[in-house]
């Protein structure tokens, strides 16, 4: 009897994972297969079709449902092999990658975006080139940016030296021309990874300014030891990038999970939780972990911590980076 159920309940699990398997591959043929859709929907519903007959013919039934998983896999192999390429026809946004140079604690960044907005699709652009000490490093600060939905949000992190010059490095999607970004094509090989390396005024302006987005910034607490180690870590990521491209993932390899990895690197990544994924919770995380100002009530540190109008009445200014800091904890 023991062994009847516990070969039900193998069959149940396994045709759950057949089933999320085959949904997979179907998706992933749709999306990164042959562009062409009179190609891609008969491939796709192929893989389908076998997986069923797979699973109907052979017997015992279990055996059937791992038997299906076959073309899957095949189809997984095929799709990790899928090369990402830093030579397509960017958006200008994401046209060049930002390159590091180091000298000692002398760092120099080429291609630092600080564009120049009239509205989100119209901007002077200008790709600068900027120098750094780190030895001046003295914290590390997050912006949490809502565009609609509060479960998920942008986040992007940015260094404060002590001469007053702040650097944001943003995790995104490398777009070409014509392409938005989909939640759901994120989970495929649809776009590769981008690392902005941008003045705060860019990042940050852009959002609030001109994306209607709700945009919050917090203090880390980090010692300027490890927002340093956490600066080279990000900036080796940024030359890795520039020789060997690499793919986006919505699940995987996004703005806060890439953080989570760089945070590992160099020993302070916590343990995982739920709102690393829902990262419109993200600031709760830092709250219950220490990581940021705790000295007063969550919610009010949330609402010193919008800094929407801040940036908004900032605008182009040149001190826009202290005048969102103004009021903060």
């Amino acid at each position: 009897m023991i062994r009847r159920v516990a070969g039900i309940l193998a069959t149940i699990v396994m045709l759950v994972i057949v089933v999320a398997a085959v949904a997979w591959g179907v998706l992933a043929i749709w999306f990164d297969g042959p562009h062409s859709r009179m190609l891609a929907a008969p491939m796709a519903a192929g893989l389908a079709i076998v997986s069923i007959v797979l699973a109907a013919i052979v017997r015992p039934l279990l055996r059937g449902l791992v038997v299906a998983l076959f073309p899957v896999i095949v189809v997984a192999l095929w799709w990790t092999s899928i090369p990402p390429s830093n030579a397509r026809d960017w958006t200008p946004d994401v046209s060049r990658t930002a390159r590091v140079t180091f000298d000692g604690s002398r760092v120099t960044i080429e291609n630092v975006r600080n564009f120049k907005y009239r509205s989100e699709s119209d901007y002077d652009q200008r790709w600068e080139t900027r120098s750094c000490d780190l030895d001046r490093i003295k914290g590390v600060d997050l912006f949490i940016s809502f565009w609609g939905p509060t479960e998920i949000a942008h986040t992007i992190v940015s260094w404060d030296f002590d001469n007053g010059q702040h650097l944001a490095i943003s995790i995104e999607t490398r777009k070409e021309k014509g392409e938005s970004y989909s939640a759901i094509r994120g989970f495929f090989r649809q776009y590769e990874l981008y690392y902005v390396v941008a003045d705060e005024r860019d990042l940050v302006g852009l959002r609030a300014n001109y994306r209607g987005e709700q945009v919050y910034l917090y203090r880390i607490s980090a010692t300027p030891a490890q927002a340093r180690a956490l600066l080279v870590d990000y900036l080796n990521e940024v030359n890795q990038l520039a020789d060997h491209p690499e793919w986006y993932n919505a699940l995987t390899q996004n703005c806060t999970t890439a953080i989570r990895g760089h945070a590992q690197n160099i020993g302070v990544g916590g343990s995982l939780d739920w709102r690393l994924l829902a990262n419109g919770h993200l600031d709760e995380l830092l709250y219950e972990r220490g990581q940021i100002d705790t000295s007063i009530p969550f919610a009010e540190l949330r609402s010193r911590s919008n800094i929407t109008e801040k940036a908004k009445a900032a605008g182009d200014s040149p001190d826009f980076s202290a005048r969102i800091r103004q009021g903060l904890m």
